[in-house]
């Protein structure tokens, strides 16, 4: 097991190495100019010339990837193109908003799929399990605007029991910012849902198609038995996938709920730096999401051997 997570772990810094080039590419080939952006478009060429040198965007594109690399991993993520701040604590403040954001769309989404999956799994064609998968289409497809606003106009102004800005000062406690999470984590929630509710319908009615479920149920033993010790910690393997999947995803990707509500997280920081083409905050931004999405999937290797004592890592 120490092999194979020194083995992934080189595997996931191969991969940000990779990321960094992608990203640093990217970046470069952003219409406009830095130094016109910031500037405005009647500074003069001296102007520029200057805040092209101060900045560093005269050397060549190798030169400045190096630059960038090397105080990237040494923790100097740089300061912001626009504001000037230092980029590591802005993000850091975004991050922790977003991870209270995706803790509460997790507990909202990730047991209720399963829930309503093995639900569907157990009814399979019949009018309850037609019911489900229904409702988990009508979810997955339903774009996260619509149903921010509809959540919107029902709970915020229709009930008037919640908030309809999520907006929260910077180092707010999860416990105060609560109410103002509820709404965009339903939002993000009603799209999960569906996945995980149709991933572990089809995992589970694999599962229940198996001669050791079978031979389990011949057996005698009880169904609540088989079910829990034989049919979930199989069935819910994809399901894991999924789900760390969705965590790279809440923690970087969540721009149009977080636009619908105004929630300062991460995407919306990302947002921030491609309007005003702020380079540095944009590849420290997209390096962290990387991070995330790759800690992430070994999180969910290793929940594949703890859920399957059969799957063993070397």
């Amino acid at each position: 097991m120490i092999i194979y997570l020194l083995r992934r772990i080189g595997f996931i810094l191969l991969t940000l190495f990779l990321a960094s080039i992608i990203i640093f590419a990217a970046t470069q080939l952003l219409p406009g100019d830095v130094a016109q952006v910031m500037l405005g478009k009647f500074a003069t060429e001296q102007a520029l010339a200057n805040l092209r040198e101060e900045l560093g965007l005269n050397r060549p594109a190798y030169v400045q990837y190096f630059d960038w690399l090397a105080r990237f991993v040494t923790g100097d993520w740089g300061n912001s193109m626009v504001s000037r701040q230092p980029v590591r604590p802005l993000i850091a403040a975004r991050i922790r908003n977003s991870a209270m954001l995706a803790i509460v769309a997790l507990v909202f989404y990730v047991p209720l799929g399963i829930l309503f999956g093995v639900i569907a799994a157990l009814n399979r064609e019949k009018p309850l399990d037609q019911i489900i998968s229904g409702f988990s289409m009508a979810f997955v497809g339903l774009p996260e605007f619509v149903s921010g606003l509809l959540l919107i106009s029902a709970f915020a102004f229709g009930l008037a029991i919640l908030p309809a800005n999520s907006s929260i000062a910077p180092g707010t406690s999860f416990i105060k910012a609560f109410p103002s999470l509820i709404l965009p984590a339903i939002t993000v929630s009603l799209t999960g849902l569906g996945y995980i509710t149709r991933m572990t319908r089809a995992s589970t009615i694999d599962v229940l198609n198996t001669d050791y479920v079978r031979a389990a149920d011949l057996k005698g033993l009880p169904h609540r038995r088989v079910l829990g010790r034989h049919v979930l910690r199989n069935s819910l393997l994809p399901t894991v996938t999924v789900v760390a999947m969705g965590i790279g995803y809440l923690v970087g990707g969540l721009i149009i709920a977080e636009a619908v509500f105004g929630y300062p997280g991460l995407g919306r920081l990302i947002v921030y730096g491609i309007q005003r083409r702020d380079v540095i905050l944009i590849q420290a931004c997209s390096m962290v999401v990387v991070m995330a999405y790759s800690i992430s999937n070994l999180i969910a290797d290793i929940l594949y051997s703890i859920l399957n004592p059969r799957i063993r890592y070397r």
